[in-house]
């Protein structure tokens, strides 16, 4: 049975010169059958096209709502003022150049109704910029913890869904990168899973530059968020960051 469009879902969506994909995200948040819902699209001082479009698209959906950064902030700012100014009782991310599915919202809203769950997260398509399949769907366990997800994060910043009305609004620790994972770190510190949906439910576009396909890249954030988002001591990080590389490099390298 279809749900009954009772609560509000607020989107959180950063964006930086996102022009080229900008337009394609939105429309997949208006094509979806769930409608109860607000985006809210927080640009960071792009230099291209993408304010222009954004204004277009709020102009025509009242849903969409508009901010602009003075200067430019990086991510883990720029989600938490969206964060800050949600109105919803559920909150959940889609960045500038991804795509849910028609179903994502409905799906997510009605396992949190029916099974009473906080934090829900989904599988997703791997695709290239242009949409071409590019990786397998990466398909999600059914649970984790806060000691699954310190290992390997499966949780997705375009399909995580979190119930705000019963746990409170949550940050992003101000850092460039891996923010979301310690956002999801800190609710699973007061929740006990966050559960997986198998079916999957969004479209990750993997560019070209994604610093998230280089691991390398990433080692100094993940390190950073053993260390002094968690306070883990540094034997602990060591050997959690061995179990991360390993996972990062089975989920993009192996699971193909």
């Amino acid at each position: 049975m279809k749900i009954q469009p009772k609560q509000l879902i607020s989107i959180i969506t950063p964006v930086h010169n996102s022009a080229k994909f900008i337009e394609e995200t939105v429309r997949s948040v208006q094509s979806q059958s769930y409608a109860l819902w607000e985006m809210i699209i927080i640009d960071d001082c792009s230099n291209d096209e993408s304010v222009q479009i954004i204004k277009k698209l709020a102009r025509e959906d009242k849903r969409i709502h508009l901010m602009q950064n003075s200067s430019n902030s990086g991510p883990a700012i720029t989600r938490n003022r969206g964060i800050e100014a949600a109105k919803g009782d559920f909150i959940t991310f889609l960045d500038g150049d991804d795509i849910w599915l028609p179903n994502f919202l409905e799906v997510s809203l009605k396992l949190c109704q029916q099974e009473g769950y906080e934090f829900v997260f989904a599988s997703y398509k791997r695709k290239d910029e242009e949409l071409n399949p590019l990786i397998s769907d990466f398909i999600v366990p059914e649970k984790v913890s806060y000691k699954d997800v310190l290992r390997s994060c499966p949780i997705s910043c375009l399909t995580a869904f979190i119930d705000i009305r019963r746990i409170g609004k949550f940050y992003m620790p101000v850092m460039n990168k891996r923010q979301d994972w310690g956002l999801w770190l800190a609710v699973l510190k007061h929740v006990d899973y966050a559960y997986g949906i198998k079916e999957p439910l969004a479209v990750y576009r993997m560019r070209k530059d994604s610093v998230s396909r280089s691991k390398l890249k990433l080692i100094p954030y993940v390190w950073k968020v053993y260390r002094e988002v968690e306070g883990i001591n540094i034997f602990r990080s060591s050997y959690l960051l061995i179990h991360w590389a390993l996972n990062g490099f089975k989920k993009y390298y192996i699971n193909r």
